[in-house]
């Protein structure tokens, strides 16, 4: 592993780094390697305790883990750099149910799936590296790419996903619902997951868009989720967040009017640094939609509706951008515009959600399920990353032995943006490698970090 470390270092500083990364088709592949791995004889750990009292750090370890075979159609790659998101926060805790289940259900669909079907899980989600080897039948990458991976992991061999490859039955989450996940030394990936690492971008900060930006431009941009057009009114719950800081970014660029809804001072100050001029302070401004763990408080509805239109002039949300679920669901339904759009994905409050349902249906309503996005929604959004349009929203990074403490931080809210882990990277700011578009973007892309 040190070898191929030394060989991708090699080329800071190179004038010619992609000649340097070529060499690597020529090093052996390790037999093993390390990961952040949860192990399956400790599923019950947390048996009795409240989601709030389960803590990550105890359940996520690194260990040497044996690397795969590779099959057709896939690619072995050198991470230089990961994240966290909520599912691997979900897979620490165990919640909704132990991400084993997923790997044996994976496991039983062919002979080469069955690799999957591990009692330890290598967890994560997103990844920037350099791919090491290639499987048969892959053309359009070699080894020595700079790449970032998307977490999209599909089968491809049912008709139900050639229109939108999300709706395909064998679709999964990398990292999630497959092993051999981001957070660790090497992954293993399907090729149609690559996509060309934004040159401006140091490792970290290349990985940490792929699974919260190409969810926001699905949820957003695409015609299977909003589809936002200027001048939209546009309600962002969480708008610092590693969600939210996309969603809001990506209004702006869309013409659309961002209302951000924030918890502090800190967040509303990050989001009025993206060019957003409407933010609600939630805790300041003391909603509380719940009265208590069954009733939900209507007046707290009606009185964040009349918060929004004193902001907007007068009108409501063309779009609600939700995730935070339980929580906030009912007051979104509520202040989405007659004819307006909630679109949803994830539940980290909760996945149970209530709505007063003559609030959707008397006044025409829709809401929209939203999962991550498909290979061109992914390949989109990256471009506009790489593009200087869209720029990361990493606040701070740990070693890939403290990734048991980002999750930690993720899981009690106690981040802004994104938390990126290095994996091979020896620190921060590696990988740079146009710094001309660097330096026209360097406040934007780092406006997160310190928070």
């Amino acid at each position: 592993m040190q070898d191929i470390l030394e060989a991708i270092m090699a080329a800071e500083g190179s004038d010619q780094p992609a000649r340097e990364l070529a060499g690597i088709a020529g090093l052996p592949v390790p037999e093993t390697y390390r990961g952040v791995v949860v192990r399956a004889d400790e599923t019950r750990m947390f048996d009795g305790l409240a989601t709030r009292d389960k803590d990550p750090r105890k359940a996520l370890h690194v260990q040497e883990v044996p690397t795969p075979e590779l099959g057709p159609g896939e690619a072995l790659v050198a991470v230089m750099a990961s994240a966290i998101n909520y599912n691997t926060v979900w897979t620490s805790i165990f919640e909704p149910l132990p991400t084993f289940k997923f790997l044996q259900r994976y496991g039983r669909l062919s002979e080469l799936t069955r690799r999957h079907d591990l009692p330890y899980h290598v967890v994560g989600s997103d990844a920037a590296g350099v791919v090491l080897r290639t499987g048969p039948g892959v053309t359009k990458w070699k080894a020595g790419d700079e790449v970032v991976a998307h977490c999209l992991s599909v089968e491809l061999e049912d008709a139900a996903g050639h229109d939108d490859t999300m709706l395909d039955p064998q679709q999964r989450i990398w990292g999630f619902e497959t092993n051999f996940g981001g957070l660790a030394e090497l992954c293993v990936v399907k090729a149609n997951q690559l996509m060309p690492k934004p040159r401006h971008l140091s490792w970290e900060e290349a990985a940490s868009p792929g699974l919260v930006n190409s969810t926001a431009y699905r949820q957003l941009v695409s015609h299977h989720g909003a589809n936002m057009k200027q001048g939209d009114v546009v309600l962002i719950w969480g708008a610092s967040g590693g969600l939210g800081g996309y969603a809001t970014q990506m209004a702006l660029n869309g013409g659309a009017i961002p209302v951000c809804v924030v918890s502090s001072p800190e967040k509303a100050e990050l989001c009025r640094k993206m060019g957003a001029e409407l933010v609600i302070d939630r805790t300041a401004e003391g909603f509380r939609f719940w009265k208590d763990e069954q009733t939900q408080d209507q007046d707290e509805w009606r009185r964040f509706g009349e918060r929004i239109r004193e902001l907007t002039g007068g009108e409501d949300p063309d779009i609600v951008f939700e995730h935070p679920g339980r929580e906030t669901f009912g007051a979104s339904v509520y202040v989405a515009k007659k004819g307006g759009t909630i679109v949803t994905c994830a539940s980290t409050s909760g996945f149970l959600h209530q709505y007063d349902n003559r609030y959707l249906w008397m006044h025409l309503k829709r809401i929209i399920g939203s999962h991550f996005a498909n290979y061109r929604e992914a390949w989109e959004a990256n471009r506009l990353v790489a593009l200087g349009r869209v720029h990361p929203t990493v606040s701070k990074t740990y070693a890939l032995e403290q990734t048991g403490q980002a999750a930690y931080e993720v899981h009690r809210n106690a981040h802004q943006g994104k938390v990126g882990v290095r994996c091979l990277a020896p620190s921060d700011g590696l990988g740079v490698r146009d710094r001309e578009l660097r330096s026209r973007h360097e406040d934007a892309i780092n406006r997160f970090r310190g928070h």
